[in-house]
C-alpha cells in the first residue's frame, strides 16, 4: 500500500555518523557495531533511564554516562536488554561517556552492541554531551544549507526548462536529472504521455500509484490525496496530482529519496500543472484566440463568441492595502468568476460575464459597470472607473453604475439628441478634461468637497478652484438644483 502517513523523522537532512566521527574537536571513537557509511543521525538525545524506549522517536544518537547501570550488570542480561530496546525504538547509535561514573566502556556493553549491530561510540572525558549535540545540529545546519542550495538551483533549472519550446519534456528531463531517477507524465486515462530518465525499477508500481491520486479513480464521495509515496525494491516512488482537475499525474521513481526531493518534485508538478492546465484547454485556447484576433484588428463583438457570453460587466478594483500583486489579482478574478484580469499599478480591471453578478470582496473596493454588449466594453470601462472613484469617496465596498431595472429619464429622449445636447451644453469645458471629470465627480457626490478630493486624489482647495472655474465657463449657478440636474444629464451622455 502507498505510504500516506507523516514520516517519523524530520525533513531536515540527517547527519552521517562518519561526519560526526570525523570531528577532531569531539574525539569520538567507534568501538563496536557496524561502520556502514550510510548510517545517519537525525538528532542527539541524552538519557540515563534503564529503559530508554519510551523516550525515543527513532533516528537518535543516544548519549549516556551509564548512571543507570547496576553494579552486577555485567553478569546478567542487562546490557543485552538495554541495547535491544534502543534498537527496537529506532535508535541508530549509542554514545557512552567515559568518566565520571565509569573509567572505561563496559565490555558487556561492547559485546551487546556488536550482537545487535548498534554503533557504539566512546565519548572521552573532555567532551561534554552538549558539545556532541551541538556538533550534530551544526552538521545538520550545514546539510540543510547545502540542501536549500540544491533545491534553489533545481527550481531555477526547472523554470528555465518550462520556458523552452518543448516545455513538458524539458521539465521531465530536468526533474529526472535532479532526483537521479525517472519522471513520467500520465494522462487522464492513465497512459504514459511523456517520460525522462533511466531506471525501470517500479515502473508498474508507479503507474498503479498514479491511480491513487487521480480524481477519476476515486469515488465521488472521497477526495483523493494530492500526493502519495511508496517503496519497492530498488526505488522510492511518488505521485503528484496536477492541479488542473483534468486527471494528469506526475510520477517520480528514484533509487533514493533526499529531503529536498519532495520540494523539487512539487515545483515540477506546479509547472506541469500550468503547462497542462486550463490555458491549454478549449476555454484557454479560445481566450488566447480572442486576444490574438483583437490584436490583429478584430472588433470586440467579433471575438466575444469565443469567450462564451454576449453580456459583460467591467469591474475596477482597488486594494485596501497600498500594493496589489499578481497572486492577489488572480484570487480576485477567481472570486469574481473570471480569468480576464488586467493588473495595473493603481487598479485591477476584470471583465466578468454579466450573469455572475459581482459582489463585495474582502480587502477590495469595487466599481462595477452596467451590463453591456462587447461593442460597449470601452464605455463600460469608463463607467467602472467612475463608480470606483465614487466607492472610494463614499467608503463603500462596491458601487454599481446606474439603477438596475429602471429606464430613467434618459430613456425618454433619443440617444443621438441627448448626446448632441450634452456636447452643446458642456462645450465650454471641452478643452479641459480635468474640469469635466471634476464636475462629474462633484455632482455625483452631491457637492461634497472632501469626498470629491478623495475620489480625484487632489486637495479640496483644488476641487473648489476647479468648480469655480466650471461655473464661470458655463456661466451657471451651480447651487441651483435645476442647473445641477441638467449638467448631470449632459455629463452622462458625453
Amino acid at each position: 500500500m502507498p505510504d500516506l502517513t507523516i514520516p517519523p523523522t524530520p525533513p531536515t537532512p540527517p547527519v552521517p555518523l562518519t561526519a560526526l566521527l570525523a570531528r577532531e574537536d569531539l574525539g569520538l571513537r567507534q568501538i563496536a557495531g557496524p561502520t556502514d557509511p550510510d548510517i545517519v543521525i537525525h538528532w542527539a538525545h541524552t538519557s540515563e533511564m534503564p529503559d530508554p524506549y519510551p523516550y525515543l522517536l527513532g533516528g537518535e544518537l543516544l548519549l549516556t554516562a551509564g548512571v543507570h547501570i547496576p553494579e552486577a550488570a555485567g553478569s546478567g542480561t542487562y546490557f543485552a536488554d538495554y541495547v535491544s530496546r534502543i534498537v527496537e525504538a529506532g535508535g541508530v547509535a549509542l554514545g557512552f561517556g567515559v568518566a565520571p561514573v565509569h573509567d572505561t566502556v563496559p565490555r558487556a556493553l561492547v559485546a551487546a552492541c556488536d550482537h545487535y549491530d548498534l554503533p557504539l561510540l566512546e565519548v572521552p572525558p573532555p567532551t561534554p554531551f552538549s558539545r556532541v549535540a551541538r556538533a550534530v545540529w551544526q552538521l545538520m545546519a550545514q546539510a540543510r544549507l547545502a540542501e536549500l542550495r540544491r533545491v534553489t538551483e533545481a527550481q531555477q533549472s526547472l523554470a528555465a526548462a518550462a520556458s523552452r519550446p518543448d516545455p513538458v519534456p524539458s521539465v521531465l528531463r530536468q526533474l529526472a536529472q535532479r532526483v537521479s531517477g525517472r519522471a513520467v507524465l500520465y494522462g487522464p486515462d492513465g497512459t504514459e504521455i511523456a517520460a525522462a530518465g533511466r531506471g525501470a525499477a517500479g515502473t508498474e508500481a508507479l503507474a498503479e500509484l498514479a491511480q491513487v491520486v487521480r480524481p477519476s479513480e476515486t469515488p465521488a464521495s472521497a477526495t483523493p490525496p494530492a500526493s502519495a509515496t511508496d517503496t519497492v525494491p530498488g526505488a522510492h516512488l511518488a505521485a503528484y496530482a496536477l492541479g488542473t482537475g483534468q486527471g494528469f499525474v506526475l510520477g517520480v521513481a528514484a533509487p533514493h529519496r533526499d529531503p529536498g526531493d519532495h520540494t523539487i518534485a512539487s515545483v515540477a508538478a506546479v509547472l506541469l500543472s500550468l503547462l497542462t492546465g486550463e490555458h491549454q484547454s478549449r476555454t484557454g485556447a479560445n481566450r488566447s484566440s480572442a486576444l490574438v484576433r483583437l490584436l490583429l484588428g478584430a472588433a470586440p463583438e467579433e471575438v466575444a463568441p469565443l469567450l462564451g457570453t454576449d453580456r459583460w460587466v467591467v469591474v475596477h478594483a482597488a486594494p485596501d492595502t497600498p500594493v496589489s500583486d499578481p497572486v492577489a489579482a488572480s484570487a480576485l478574478g477567481a472570486a469574481l468568476g473570471s480569468a480576464l484580469i488586467d493588473l495595473t499599478p493603481e487598479v485591477v480591471r476584470v471583465l466578468v460575464p454579466a450573469d455572475r453578478e459581482p459582489g463585495p470582496q474582502p480587502g477590495w473596493t469595487l466599481g462595477v459597470s452596467a451590463p453591456v454588449a462587447p461593442q460597449d466594453w470601452s464605455a463600460a470601462d469608463t463607467q467602472a472607473a467612475r463608480t470606483l472613484a465614487r466607492a472610494r469617496a463614499t467608503r463603500a465596498p462596491l458601487v454599481r453604475h446606474g439603477a438596475a431595472g429602471r429606464p430613467g429619464l434618459a430613456g425618454l429622449l433619443p440617444h443621438g439628441e441627448a448626446e448632441a445636447h450634452a456636447r452643446t451644453l458642456l462645450a465650454p469645458l471641452a478643452a479641459s478634461p480635468a474640469l469635466t471629470e471634476t464636475l462629474r465627480t462633484w455632482l455625483s457626490l452631491h457637492g461634497s468637497w472632501d469626498r470629491t478630493a478623495v475620489a480625484l486624489a487632489v486637495h479640496r482647495n483644488t476641487v473648489r478652484q476647479r468648480i469655480a472655474r466650471c461655473a464661470a465657463l458655463l456661466d451657471a449657478d451651480l447651487d441651483d438644483p435645476d442647473v445641477r440636474m441638467e449638467l448631470w444629464f449632459g455629463l452622462r451622455h458625453l
